[in-house]
């Protein structure tokens, strides 16, 4: 098998996206101040992933503090990791802070996006879970005071730093796998009983919650799609409304997209994959984490890779967030641009919407 990793350097940067690893960034957060950053939400289902990459490192990120308006779930956080050992403040405690520079916004759903536009109108960036709200217009107008503001919106699909991903990315650019014809892709999980009620709360379903990140994706790679059209099962309405069983088509001039989001399936982890096919070739990933494998098929030869199918392995990440947050840090520095703008995310969450069934 091909390990990236190994190639020679004109491969690597060939086909590989250039992005520091963490160990890079990490040492010359040392030779820089820290970001003073804080946490509003716990309820987010990634929220303490997120905390825990940015305590991480220290060198990068000084956590001012953290804020859970609700205080029967505050009390039930304090002694859990990571939130042991935290400060716990207001919201308006929080982005009165001197020298806040960013915030990552873990609420529930229904309140990201209105948070959001809080701490933007107190002049911070932020990392912003996904996905944004309910309403398109909604995340249009948060976008619109970002841009006013020249401060960055990081939206949390977290996929994007998935160096599997990063790689479908760059081969599909570099028109490896010739004009794109299809993309498909699965994203489910068995969902127990508290968690079908509380998603049962929204009527997009999983698409909605979960697949949004393969949804990105595909407009990332394609842009945004001519249509959607959705499709949804609620596999036990005796039980709940939740939208466990979906299909969405993404209709391109010269390509069809499907994305599936099953919350039924027992084996719906391990069974997560994404590819991407073209006219000159083809590249699979399966399973997308905590080590994505890929499968790369070529109608020739490119750069290294041979005709044919073979296997590309992937180092696991040193932590989900830690790329995502790493990179923020560089923005907010002035050292890029983050990649994805307000027209890629609006986009993408328009045709989230729309797969969903909520527009």
């Amino acid at each position: 098998m091909i390990n990236p990793r190994s190639l020679s350097r004109r491969h690597w940067l060939a086909a590989l996206p250039a992005v520091a690893t963490a160990t890079g960034q990490f040492c010359q957060a040392a030779e820089q101040p820290r970001i003073r950053v804080g946490q509003i939400g716990t309820k987010h289902a990634h929220a303490s992933g997120k905390l825990q990459a940015m305590l991480k490192f220290p060198e990068t990120f000084e956590l001012v503090g953290v804020v859970e308006p609700d205080a029967e779930r505050r009390a039930a956080m304090v002694d859990r990791d990571p939130y042991r050992g935290v400060t716990w403040l207001t919201e308006s405690e929080l982005l009165s802070t001197p020298g806040l520079q960013a915030v990552a916004v873990e609420t529930d759903i229904p309140n990201l996006v209105p948070t959001a536009v809080r701490c933007l109108k107190a002049g911070k960036h932020i990392h912003l879970d996904k996905p944004a709200g309910e309403s398109l217009d909604a995340c249009r107008a948060m976008h619109e005071i970002a841009t006013e503001r020249e401060l960055t919106i990081q939206m949390g699909y977290m996929l994007r730093y998935n160096p599997a991903f990063q790689f479908a990315d760059r081969i599909v650019r570099a028109g490896w796998l010739g004009e794109i014809t299809e993309i498909s892709g699965m994203m489910g999980k068995y969902m127990n009983d508290g968690g079908r009620l509380e998603l049962a709360k929204i009527s997009g379903g999983g698409m909605f919650e979960l697949a949004c990140h393969l949804i990105d994706q595909v407009v990332s790679l394609l842009g945004p799609p001519e249509n959607v059209t959705s499709h949804l099962r609620r596999t036990f309405p005796e039980k709940d409304t939740f939208a466990d069983n979906q299909l969405a088509v993404f209709d391109y001039p010269q390509a069809i997209a499907t994305i599936r989001c099953n919350h039924i399936d027992p084996m719906g982890g391990a069974r997560r994959q994404f590819s991407v096919t073209g006219t000159e070739g083809t590249f699979e990933i399966r399973p997308l984490e905590p080590t994505p494998k890929g499968r790369l098929g070529l109608d020739r030869p490119r750069g290294d890779f041979r005709k044919g199918y073979q296997d590309v392995t992937f180092e696991s990440p040193s932590g989900r967030y830690d790329e995502e947050f790493l990179d923020l840090a560089s923005v907010i520095r002035g050292e890029k641009k983050l990649r994805w703008d307000a027209a890629h995310d609006i986009a993408t969450h328009e045709a989230v919407l729309r797969a969903s069934g909520m527009l």
